[in-house]
């Protein structure tokens, strides 16, 4: 019987052999979260859904939902912070979808949405579109089960860094990243160096606890499966997963932007942004959403992997490139099964979740 290290290590390595890097995809849509009621001041937010997507043409799809609000104007800028009211981009009822076009370039363009009952959202689209990292993107903009929203531009998942270019590093640095945690082992570290945006300090949380990945084959599509259901269960079990998860919840808790990553940016990293979200209070058919997204923005990606194996071999290696709702359910069963229950995970790891609900939530 193999060790829940050796599973973990396994999995990790499948995947970690067969990545590539492709250029960006449209941001995926994802679901909105379900609209619990609250009790709220006259000057809570009222949304209970808003997204917004640039499209290929560089226009803005924004769509939002605001139950009591009769009209939202929207306004545009550059800075999270400071969205300036001189001229509406658009306006709708309380719930709408508007296109926004001939913004120009920028780094990011944020949307507030003033509605005329309740306090102003802050919106944006949550992919960065870096063709050097097409899994990179921001965790904010998700509404939590008692009517908050994790704010946006303060932790970012990636897929590797080891090819962004100079105008990426330039962006990220003017995004204000400034601790980027690896949750690669040191030999992918070694084989694909991070570029980090100048100022950033790198944080090794290596969640195999091993030098390398290792090697490993499965010989069918089911083995593949049971693999990666396998490694799911050993992220939350396994001691070096849970010393580097503690890490990215700790430094997600303090100041300034956060980073974190692995190769793929979906399994290593998909647990850590599903533990994040979860522990923020995000409804888990969100998080699901966020951790399935990685197929949408690597699909060129995997389709290539794909298209240079023999037919025979394709089937078996799908379940490898994928993320698939039967991976993270693993994940949390084994919170259940280890700990009885989340609040009791994040115990375990040492994280205090009010920190986290404090410095990332708004609303």
């Amino acid at each position: 019987m193999t060790s829940p290290r050796t599973r973990l290590v396994a999995a990790a390595a499948l995947t970690a052999a067969l990545t590539v890097t492709a250029p960006a995809l449209a941001a995926p849509a994802l679901a909105a979260p379900s609209a619990a009621p609250a009790q709220h001041s006259a000057r809570a937010v009222p949304f209970t859904a808003a997204t917004a997507a640039q499209q290929a043409d560089g226009a803005f799809t924004l769509s939002w939902t605001a139950p009591g609000a009769r009209h939202v104007t929207v306004y545009a800028g550059t800075d999270r912070d400071h969205v300036a009211h001189r001229r509406a981009v658009a306006s709708g009822a309380g719930s709408a979808t508007v296109t926004v076009s001939g913004l120009g370039a920028a780094d990011r363009w944020y949307f507030e949405l003033v509605p005329d009952r309740g306090a102003p959202l802050v919106v944006a689209d949550r992919s960065l579109h870096l063709a050097s990292a097409p899994n990179f993107r921001d965790l904010g903009g998700y509404r939590t089960a008692d009517g908050r929203w994790v704010e946006l531009g303060r932790v970012y998942r990636s897929d590797d860094l080891s090819e962004l270019t100079d105008q990426d590093l330039a962006k990220l640095h003017r995004l204000g990243i400034r601790t980027v945690l690896d949750l690669r082992t040191p030999a992918e570290q070694q084989a694909a160096p991070d570029r980090l945006p100048a100022g950033a300090r790198s944080v090794s949380a290596n969640v195999l606890g091993t030098a390398d990945t290792g090697q490993f084959d499965v010989s069918s599509p089911q083995a593949a499966v049971d693999a990666m259901i396998a490694g799911e269960r050993t992220m939350v079990s396994a001691d070096s997963a849970r010393a580097a998860y503690a890490q990215l919840l700790d430094a997600a808790a303090g100041r300034g932007a956060v980073l974190f990553h692995c190769t793929a940016g979906k399994d290593r990293t998909g647990w850590g942004a599903a533990a994040l979200l979860t522990a923020l209070g995000v409804p888990q058919e969100t998080v699901r959403a966020d951790y399935l997204a990685s197929n949408t923005y690597r699909a060129r990606a995997n389709a290539a992997v794909l298209a240079q194996l023999p037919p025979a071999r394709q089937a078996v290696y799908r379940p490898l490139l994928e993320v698939r709702p039967e991976y993270l359910a693993a994940g949390f069963d084994e919170v259940e099964a280890r700990y009885g229950g989340f609040d009791a995970y994040l115990e375990d790891l040492g994280v205090d979740a009010r920190q986290l609900r404090r410095n990332l939530l708004v609303g």
